[in-house]
């Protein structure tokens, strides 16, 4: 593999100290490339179009001097070593330099030590980008850490109530059957429907806990995907709940090439979003509908869904992806199931957008990149 030259910027107005920087630098065996400048418009304009990798700079130039260069180096955001090169400077001087920002200084007089100080100046550097990169790394991590803690506890409190009162009001109304006159057939038939009430409460809410776990716990699984298939497949699977006969369902699916993606997460979104627009239709209105348009490029799948149902007030949209959120009383589930279509197409690595308007209905959108190349899935 062959070597990248060294590339220096030098801030120095005699020439004669460059070739002596070069040739020590020479001597060395140190393969390199130098821009010599020395102006103030000369630096600045190396500092925008000159892809350095360090800065040697004289202290004294006809027009400015290293701190002023150092300055200007801060405010570009320039992040490469700056060496002071200069004459017999004083011990203050010296520690004013470093203060300021430099990496450190080389007499001229001893110019033996710059290829050392220039290799332990880039050494440096790279430690201080790499920490920088772990230390970032870490934040996001402790961030997410934060993030978890903080949903575990909703988690927690949040579904062991709604598992909880489902079977407590099943438990009463068993006990108010056992009490109740056997032969008061009507009594026992409202019983049982409210016990099954309580039982469809309940398995909505385990449910959405199921699709929560293999959401957060399993990888991708990648594979050339049908939509046809999963959107009739999720139809079918709703096809009992109630309300579902009641609910017009328009398809439009625009696939020009094929679409590989995760199918199990794409129909936990699909069965999440019908469910909701089944759920939330409108009783006022004399039709009720479900929109899909599905369109399929080389890049990306986009999906618009839009129904007419209640809509969501508008103070309440920020929060209607949030762990739990419930709009209305009408939710059955544990509130899980539009942070769980988020947090899904998000592990599809898409981006989803909702709008709404109370009373007119409510609409998502979402795409997610077609991974159809191994390479995307590094």
């Amino acid at each position: 593999m062959e070597t990248k030259p060294l590339r220096i910027l030098v801030l120095e107005d005699v020439e004669d100290d460059v070739g002596l920087i070069a040739r020590v630098l020479q001597k060395e065996g140190i393969l390199f490339e130098t821009n010599r400048v020395d102006t103030r418009q000369e630096f600045v304009e190396a500092l925008r179009s000159y892809e350095a990798d360090v800065i040697l700079s004289d202290h004294r130039l006809p027009q400015f001097n290293s701190f002023d260069a150092l300055k200007l180096c801060r405010r570009a955001g320039v992040q490469i070593p700056f060496i002071l090169v200069t004459g017999s400077v004083s011990e203050e001087f010296a520690v004013s330099c470093l203060k300021q920002g430099a990496d450190d200084y080389v007499l001229k007089s001893n110019l033996i030590r710059l290829p050392t100080a220039i290799i332990n100046a880039l050494k440096q550097k790279a430690l201080e980008r790499e920490r920088k990169k772990s230390d970032g790394e870490l934040r996001k991590q402790n961030e997410e850490l934060v993030k978890i803690n903080k949903e575990l506890d909703s988690f927690v409190y949040s579904v062991s109530h709604n598992l909880r009162a489902p079977l407590m009001s099943v438990l009463g109304l068993l006990n108010l059957a056992k009490m109740n006159d056997q032969d008061n057939e009507n009594v026992l038939e409202r019983y049982f429907t409210m016990m099954e009430h309580s039982i469809q409460k309940l398995d909505e809410t385990l449910k959405e806990i199921l699709d929560y776990s293999r959401n957060a716990r399993n990888n991708l699984n990648i594979k050339r995907v049908s939509l046809h298939e999963i959107v009739n497949d999720s139809i079918e699977r709703l096809r009992y709940m109630e309300g579902s006969d009641q609910i017009i369902k328009e398809i439009q699916i625009n696939e020009t090439v094929p679409l590989y993606s995760d199918g199990y997460r794409l129909s936990v979104i699909f069965n999440n979003l019908l469910s909701n627009a089944i759920k939330y239709r409108d009783l006022q209105k004399d039709e009720s509908y479900v929109r899909f348009a599905i369109t399929v490029d080389e890049r990306k799948a986009s999906f618009y869904f839009r129904d007419n149902g209640i809509g969501i007030s508008e103070h309440l949209l920020p929060r209607v992806f949030d762990m739990f959120f419930r709009a209305t009383e009408r939710s059955e589930g544990a509130g899980l199931g539009l942070y769980i279509v988020k947090e899904t197409v998000e592990k599809l690595r898409g981006t989803i957008v909702v709008e709404s308007t109370y009373g007119q209905g409510t609409s998502f959108k979402f795409e997610i990149p077609n991974i159809h190349l191994p390479a995307e899935l590094d």
